[in-house]
């Protein structure tokens, strides 16, 4: 089979991606040819796939990749992304991360007479929690006096999902999804209350720029005359880049503090027996299976991921609706180095296929199968808090890897029975029984076990 171009990588006409089985290849066009001979001379490629800035890139001979683009002046291959994610699934902290390499870049790129063509926040991924930039193409060559182009996409894509969690405490994830191309600064300087206008940091990178782009709006029909801008000395370029990536390395979420379940892996009901057998059950089943990529459903403050590490899986992607413990998921990843990334997941509305002609930003089930799955203490939150029927719960989870391990909560269960105190249960279908049988229906039950006084069960399936 021949290579097969992305079909997210159609907007820049200086080159594309490809995929040719595993390998990720990109061709470098005449036009970008030269900013791409440029950091490659300097040294600058290889000093940033040192530092893990950017993915590790080698050149091709052209001979060698006959099936692509006959005039395209290189070819380059990337090392594969294990898992492609997008700016509306990160964490706050995650996004944070994004917005301060590609500050970093820029600053280090500027020192080398190299700039950014843009800010793009999907041209940044993770291998694990830490983030890499992908787009060789986004480089071109200084000239002294140059304003920094993507600023406005820059606020739009990293800045101001970071403020509105920052100063409102509303999560970006929703809102990013809906708008695809980020916040705009006219929107979320309407959200804004006064005082916070007030601030420096606010009015140089909001209120201005929103003051300014309600202005041109307001005026693009009439004829005038662009004054020339006063060139933009190397040094007043930095600083507001370094200005920028201070502020945002002081940014944390509003209201950062316990929610509903970020304090789950110290408030859950199991006894200390009860949660050692929890452990050991998904260990031996990591172990037995030995999983590349598994996804942990409803991963918490990552807990079970980092058992799953242990145990022997190379990467754990995990999924997330509640923000507090996203946050801790991902902070504990950072910190601990594991290869694990934590991601924002509403189980019940998982992203889709989306942008251009619905394909250039593949929908969770695209991006699959996993190897294995950890479905833990998540499918009540389903089955009876968003009213999703067994058979298709059980269904879907099965379609997302092959094998995996699956916890039944009763209705007698504490949790449960908290979900019922305000509203008439309806779930006469939901047993023990009934989930046995229909996930028997659906693959093979390898082994279960009862692993709390409760009678929570965890069944191991493997698809036949």
């Amino acid at each position: 089979m021949g290579a097969v171009r992305s079909q997210a990588s159609f907007r820049d006409p200086a080159g594309h991606v490809f995929h040719l089985g595993a390998r990720v290849l990109r061709t470098v066009g005449a036009a970008a040819a030269p900013a791409y001979e440029a950091i490659r001379d300097r040294g600058l490629l290889h000093r940033w796939v040192e530092r893990g800035w950017l993915v590790a890139t080698a050149e091709l001979a052209r001979q060698d990749t006959p099936d692509l683009d006959a005039t395209a002046r290189y070819v380059l291959e990337h090392a594969p992304i294990p898992f492609v994610s997008y700016p509306y699934e990160w964490s706050f902290g995650a996004l944070k991360a994004a917005a301060l390499l590609h500050l970093d870049l820029q600053r280090d790129a500027l020192d080398h007479d190299i700039e950014l063509s843009d800010a793009s926040a999907y041209n940044i991924q993770f291998t694990g929690p830490r983030p890499v930039f992908i787009d060789v193409l986004s480089f071109r060559p200084y000239k002294e006096g140059n304003y920094w182009t993507g600023h406005r996409q820059f606020c739009h894509q990293f800045l101001n999902p970071l403020l509105l969690r920052a100063l409102l405490g509303v999560p970006h994830n929703a809102w990013y999804r809906g708008a695809f191309e980020g916040i705009p600064t006219t929107e979320l300087n309407a959200l804004l209350p006064l005082g916070r206008k007030l601030s420096w940091n606010v009015f140089s990178h909001v209120t201005l720029p929103a003051r300014i782009e309600a202005r041109l709006v307001a005026h693009a029909s009439a004829a005038r005359v662009e004054r020339p801008r006063r060139p933009l000395s190397r040094a007043a370029y930095k600083g507001m880049l370094e200005q920028l990536r201070g502020w945002i390395a002081r940014l944390e979420p509003r209201g950062h503090v316990l929610t509903i379940w970020s304090d789950y892996d110290t408030t859950h009901t199991y006894a200390e027996e009860e949660q050692k057998a929890k452990h050991a059950f998904v260990e031996r089943f990591v172990s037995e299976s030995r999983p590349h990529m598994l996804w942990d459903l409803g991963c918490n403050t990552g807990e079970y991921a980092e058992h799953a590490l242990n145990a022997g899986a190379d990467l754990v992607i995990g999924f997330e609706a509640d923000h507090g413990a996203l946050d801790r998921a991902f902070e504990h990843a950072t910190a601990e180095g594991l290869n694990f990334l934590p991601l924002f997941l509403d189980a019940a509305n998982p992203s889709p296929d989306q942008g251009w002609n619905q394909a250039e930003r593949t929908g969770l089930a695209g991006r699959g199968p996993a190897d294995a799955l950890l479905a833990l203490a998540f499918e009540h939150h389903l089955a009876i808090g968003r009213n999703v029927p067994l058979d298709m719960l059980l269904g879907w989870l099965t379609s997302l890897a092959p094998r995996g391990v699956v916890e039944f909560v009763p209705k007698s269960d504490p949790t449960i029975q908290r979900m019922l105190a305000a509203r008439e249960d309806i779930f006469t279908d939901y047993t023990e029984q009934a989930f046995t049988a229909i996930l028997s229906g659906k693959a093979r039950i390898v082994r279960t076990e009862t692993i709390s006084g409760t009678g929570r069960r965890l069944f191991i399936y493997e698809r036949e």
